[in-house]
């Protein structure tokens, strides 16, 4: 007999599958989650909801961060914590101007590790940029956020993804990119907005 509660949802990322990420999360009691983390509650799933319970690491991740936990996606001790700081602010971009920031202080910090012959550091910041990827990924899909918004993560998503695959023409695809008529109709000046027929009267 199957749990009660997974017969609520059967589709894939239902709030059940999520409610129970979290529980388990919580009753490992940590203040970060490494993948050795991310194994366990992935187990678990298995172990309350037998094979709808098989989730990937990836989504269990975003169900976490979705949730404001902190995950440290690499067990790798080169970098013995010592940038943990310096990447776990960098992943703030709530509008296409701070995600273009945040992809240059990715890009400035992958450059000073390859510089400095610090691979696991190098890797990290690619780890980092692939958590973004996904997270702007997430936002995209989820129907409750504004339209807009979501155009905007699709948007951020396909930049981390150009910057992951070749970073060093990244920078210049952006700027041909910000000025296509597809980026421009998309994403109008908001002076261009404040402008708007009628926009006085509301």
């Amino acid at each position: 007999m199957s749990p009660s509660r997974s017969d609520a949802h059967h589709e894939g990322g239902s709030p059940t599958k999520k409610a129970l990420i979290l529980e388990v999360a919580e009753g490992l009691g940590k203040p970060r989650y490494t993948p050795a983390e991310i194994e366990q509650i992935r187990r678990q799933l298995i172990a309350h909801l037998g094979a709808p319970g098989k989730t990937s690491p990836d989504y269990i991740v975003s169900v976490l961060e979705e949730a404001g936990l902190r995950v440290v996606w690499s067990t790798r001790s080169d970098t013995d914590g010592r940038y943990e700081e310096e990447f776990t602010d960098l992943l703030h971009f709530s509008t296409l101007e701070e995600a273009e920031m945040c992809l240059v202080r990715l890009d400035e910090l992958l450059r000073k590790f390859l510089l400095e012959h610090e691979p696991a550091a190098a890797e990290r910041v690619r780890e980092v940029a692939r958590l973004g990827r996904r997270r702007a990924e997430m936002i995209s899909r989820n129907h409750k956020v504004d339209a807009s918004k979501r155009a905007q993560k699709e948007e951020i998503a396909h930049w981390f993804a150009i910057w992951l695959e070749t970073p060093d023409a990244f920078f210049d695809w952006l700027e041909v990119r910000k000025q296509s008529p597809d980026f421009k109709n998309k994403f109008p000046l908001p002076g261009l907005e404040e402008e708007a027929p009628g926009a006085a009267d509301i």
